[in-house]
């Protein structure tokens, strides 16, 4: 992966925090407010806690990475690398077309890649209930790595980006970016009890986060074509 995709990767991750909010902001402020009390009433209480839920999450991002870079990298054993290169790009510049009208609200049929993820997801939310009340940050951290897993359109193109990296280190680093980019929202839902949430239901702000990533999509295609 270039210098580029790393920043279209960390640029997606913090534009895409409008989709977060709904898709993780729910969980944020449940695992926020089920903190003990003496935790949750200021911020210095909360934040190992809610650095933990973080680290976790981008850990499994960064672990999911480096699976479909490794996959990425099988592939262009198997047909010539030049050809290989130019398909991934091709698809990852299409699935990021997708994320942004996604992001947007104009054509939510990376939904659909979530309905499919969801049958993951069953198999391993029970495992976080066991882990609950979180008590100790090591345990948020758990919680943080199970939580990586729930099904999401916004990480889902980002993994089929990181297969056009070909290499398992690329695909890693590749996510690692974009979860970077991811957490400024998440950390601001955590802390701020909803006031991040809040400006990032903006419908002018998600239009604005969906034609960023479609910008980003098209000029990846660009680059395959």
């Amino acid at each position: 992966m270039t210098e580029l995709g790393y920043l279209t990767a960390f640029t997606a991750g913090l534009l895409g925090g409008v989709h977060c909010v709904g898709m993780c902001g729910g969980i944020v402020s449940a695992l926020t407010f089920g903190l003990p009390e003496a935790k949750r009433n200021h911020i210095g209480g909360m934040l190992p806690y809610q650095l933990a839920y973080n680290l976790g999450r981008m850990l499994s991002y960064v672990a999911a990475g480096a699976v479909m870079g490794a996959l990425g990298m099988l592939l262009a054993q198997v047909m010539p690398v030049y050809y290989a290169q130019r398909a991934l790009l091709a698809l990852a510049g299409i699935f990021m077309v997708l994320l942004g009208l996604y992001l947007a609200g104009w054509w939510m049929v990376l939904s659909r890649l979530e309905a499919l993820g969801g049958r993951l997801w069953r198999r391993l939310e029970p495992l976080s209930r066991r882990l609950l009340p979180v008590e100790r940050p090591s345990q948020a951290f758990m919680v943080g790595m199970v939580w990586g897993w729930i099904p999401c359109g916004l990480v889902y193109t980002m993994l089929v980006t990181a297969v056009s990296s070909g290499s398992a280190l690329g695909g890693a680093l590749l996510m690692l970016a974009f979860a970077l980019g991811t957490l400024p929202t998440m950390l601001g839902i955590g802390l701020l009890a909803g006031a991040a949430a809040r400006l990032t239901q903006s419908a002018e702000l998600r239009r604005f986060a969906g034609t960023m990533v479609v910008l980003f999509g098209l000029h990846t295609l660009w680059q395959a074509l």
